[in-house]
């Protein structure tokens, strides 16, 4: 009897040492391919909106790999046009805006040092980490090699684009294997949810993709056509900037304002202010109008919800995780309402409650 017990004893510890070492090793695993998992996860997140119009016209009778064919060649065909239009010019006004960032930062500094002489006190803080701006700025050849130190080879991007496109590709021309490796993973009773919830993700998916497109584009035209009259340099390049910046919410608008207000800041002080008033008037017609006009019908997420994930997803992964955090936010949502919220009946008095915390 006792041997039994030393052997049911030596056996569990075993087990318990084998199951650790195994969840160590999964969790090193998946440290180590973190990377490829968010490729992999934006990826799908594309596949299930190019697959919204492939379907369509699958409906309408057309072949899936037909139907999948025409899509690719509109969006290869557009951003091949728009490359070749465009992509010169900018390239263009961006040489020309790294050959003239020393200008730039004398310029400003001048600026910022003629504003200081009415301040002796505040000049005299302001020197003590170093004589000027420019001296605090780093050297361009420290920042390119710094920023060499974190950017892939040629040969590795074109890798990683390739493996890229092709998971797009196979999941769109038949996407039927992975829903169904979806859906396995489910037990039978809940898989109507499951079903619900990924039809849902992919509704918002594609209604945030085209509110990008669309709020993007009507923010670079105006954007161009601003900082061209007021002759600010790089107007190309800021509208291009200023046509991703949707991508990443609230946080966008930052990266589409500061750098073109502090170029033309280099220009004249008048026309940075003039720049400043035009973005916070941007922000506020896209933002405030705009982009919930174009989203009410599929995304209906609140702002506090999408900040707190894009600085979790931000500082846990980079660019990388705040260009996915508005995309997750969705699929959180569709699952959240579908496998929790939908359990429970509507409360009829859920305004009357909210309102009652509200004003307590």
């Amino acid at each position: 009897m006792n041997n039994l017990t030393k052997d049911n004893l030596f056996r569990t510890a075993s087990s318990l040492i084998l199951y650790t070492a195994g969840l160590v090793i999964l969790l090193w695993f998946l440290l180590k391919i973190i990377s490829v998992l968010l490729l992999g996860l934006f990826a799908l997140i594309l596949g299930l909106i190019i697959n919204s119009p492939v379907s369509k016209l699958e409906a309408k009778g057309m072949k899936r790999w037909v139907a999948a064919l025409i899509v690719f060649v509109i969006i290869f065909g557009i951003t091949g046009l728009l490359g070749w239009l465009v992509v010169p010019h900018i390239s263009n006004q961006l040489d020309v805006l790294v050959g003239n960032i020393p200008k730039y930062y004398q310029s400003v500094d001048g600026y910022i040092d003629s504003q200081l002489k009415n301040f002796p006190e505040l000049k005299q803080e302001f020197s003590k980490g170093g004589s000027s701006l420019t001296s605090a700025m780093p050297s361009i050849g420290k920042t390119v090699m710094g920023l060499g130190t974190f950017s892939f080879s040629v040969l590795g991007g074109i890798f990683v684009f390739i493996v890229f496109i092709s998971i797009v590709v196979f999941f769109v021309g038949n996407p039927r294997p992975m829903i169904e490796l979806y859906l396995s993973i489910f037990p039978p009773r809940r898989r109507e949810k499951a079903e619900l919830a990924l039809s849902h993700t992919s509704i918002m998916l594609t209604g945030w993709m085209k509110s990008n497109l669309i709020g993007g584009a009507i923010q670079a035209v105006l954007v161009y056509g601003f900082l061209t009259l007021m002759d600010v340099p790089g107007a190309l390049v800021w509208a291009a900037l200023a046509f991703f910046s949707e991508l990443i919410p609230k946080i966008g608008f930052y990266i589409m304002a500061i750098p073109p207000t502090l170029v033309a800041l280099s220009v004249s002080p008048i026309t940075a202010f003039w720049c400043l008033v035009f973005f916070l008037l941007l922000n506020e017609l896209v933002a405030d109008f705009l982009m919930p006009k174009l989203r009410s019908k599929t995304m209906n997420i609140h702002p506090v919800s999408l900040l707190f994930l894009l600085l979790a997803m931000g500082a846990a992964f980079g660019l990388t995780g705040a260009l996915l955090a508005t995309p997750l936010a969705a699929i959180i949502k569709a699952y959240y309402e579908e496998f929790y919220t939908g359990q429970f009946e509507v409360d009829e008095d859920m305004d009357q409650r909210v309102t009652n915390i509200l004003r307590s």
